[in-house]
């Protein structure tokens, strides 16, 4: 009754109220909600449970959480319309954390969580993939009287899917009695992220046979799942059904579709896609830029750099690893230093791993052994990572120059002494040189250490 009569008061008087009025003013704006509180404080309205559940709501959503949490604990007696309306807007803003600290707060002030309640805490333990936690709010719906809720079985699925655990997921997706396109969303999406591509397709179908319509979610899903297992028809057949529906090719989705041509090495199709894209942001960029990258076109790769940079977005780090990257299998050396250049000179990124793995590839590839190894020596601001090392010794065992492979080598021992697949790589190197005294030392060596290469590794 209690939530009823607020809920009354919110939609009769307190929408008409200066206040509340104020409150729509300020907006998710910190500062401005902090003088709405004030002034509703001083005319004496703080005692109007429906203005601080305003007021909290839109604490959260301008992303105070810590000012919310101060105006939770400043109400007395808080009743669960307050409480729900706080777990969920900390959940949907992105506060996990709070949201179950909420959660606890409510049922240490002995108050009966909803079926709402339940959904925004289980989509925050799915944030924080604590299967733990997952579970243990499972068994309280279950207490609760909720295990039938569609909305809640749905949270629930979507939650053991991103934590990993497929086959409570489908038990429970199996036991809907309505199954929501959420629910076949979260099921998809969770075969895919997991690594069960053909479980994923597979589940798509079975959403067709049931008849659930699929929306822009579902495709972003399949079209990953198709990427990965180059299942090309299927990646046309769903763009055939996204033109043919009438959905709008939102950047999200435009990006899905350009990574599926890409990797299925349709690169027309790609560019005709992004070509038609009406809006496009620097993920749908950097998608097109490496789908020409991986596929062989770096030319075309470098030349929609230049045309990101006059008139896209802003570059970032992972532009100019895919620009790199398609230097790199190009043999374009001269773009590839300008690229790698222009990061700090003009963009101000610092260049990470990533780059300097490109960068490595790109002069070994090219045969600029010499230029590589000084550019690796460049950057020892501190230690290079292994992955550096690993490249320059690809580049000289592609180039046979094994007294430089020996050397960097023996520099990835000194990086990672515990690794036995770069002891293996010097063995290589030195029986390669016809160096098998070494290569007997260093096998010597890893039996010391009691150190097994991995299967596959050749010795």
């Amino acid at each position: 009754m209690e939530a009823k009569q607020l809920q009354q008061e919110i939609t009769e008087s307190i929408p008409h109220s200066p206040a509340y009025q104020a409150l729509l003013r300020a907006g998710p704006r910190l500062r401005p909600l902090e003088q709405v509180h004030a002034h509703i404080v001083v005319s004496g309205s703080h005692r109007s449970r429906a203005l601080l559940t305003k007021l909290l709501t839109l604490a959260c959503t301008a992303g105070s959480i810590v000012y919310a949490r101060r105006l939770l604990y400043s109400v007395p007696n808080p009743d669960s319309f307050l409480f729900n309306s706080l777990i969920k807007a900390s959940s949907k803003s992105g506060f996990p954390l709070d949201t179950v600290s909420f959660y606890h707060r409510m049922l240490h002030s002995c108050i009966w969580p909803s079926s709402y309640t339940f959904t925004s805490v289980i989509k925050a333990c799915a944030d924080l993939s604590t299967l733990k936690l997952g579970r243990c709010v499972h068994s309280h719906v279950c207490v609760c009287g909720y295990g039938s809720d569609s909305f809640v079985q749905s949270a629930l699925v979507a939650q053991y899917s991103k934590s990993g655990d497929l086959g409570v997921a489908r038990k429970v997706f199996d036991n809907m009695l309505e199954r929501t396109v959420v629910a076949w969303n979260s099921m998809i999406s969770g075969f895919e992220q997991n690594g069960c591509l053909s479980e994923a397709i597979g589940m798509f179908y079975g959403m067709q046979e049931h008849g659930v319509e699929p929306d822009s979610t579902t495709f972003v899903s399949v079209l990953s799942a198709c990427s990965q297992l180059g299942a090309l028809g299927l990646g046309c057949w769903v763009h055939d059904y996204v033109v043919s529906n009438g959905f709008n090719l939102n950047v999200v989705l435009g990006t899905s579709l350009i990574n599926m041509y890409s990797r299925c090495g349709n690169v027309s199709k790609a560019r005709k896609v992004f070509d038609s894209m009406n809006e496009r942001n620097v993920i749908s960029w950097t998608a097109m830029i490496s789908g020409y990258g991986m596929n062989g076109y770096g030319s075309e790769a470098v030349e929609l750099f230049h045309q990101m940079k006059a008139q896209g977005p802003r570059p970032n780090d992972i532009t100019l690893v895919a620009v790199l990257s398609a230097c790199a299998h190009s043999g374009l050396v001269q773009e590839g230093r300008q690229a790698y250049s222009s990061m700090s000179q003009e963009y101000g990124l610092v260049p990470g791993v990533e780059h300097y793995v490109c960068m490595v590839d790109m002069l070994g590839r090219a045969g600029l052994l010499n230029d590589a190894y000084q550019f690796i020596k460049g950057i020892i601001h501190r230690e290079p990572a292994p992955a550096v090392w690993t490249a320059m010794l690809g580049a000289c065992k592609m180039h046979k120059n094994f007294d430089l492979g020996v050397e960097v080598a023996e520099h990835l021992l000194a990086v990672e002494p515990d690794n036995p697949g770069h002891y293996v790589m010097l063995s290589n190197i030195y029986a390669l040189a016809g160096r098998m005294d070494r290569v007997e030392i260093v096998r010597n060596l890893m039996i010391r250490k009691r150190l097994k290469s991995k299967l596959g590794i050749a010795q």
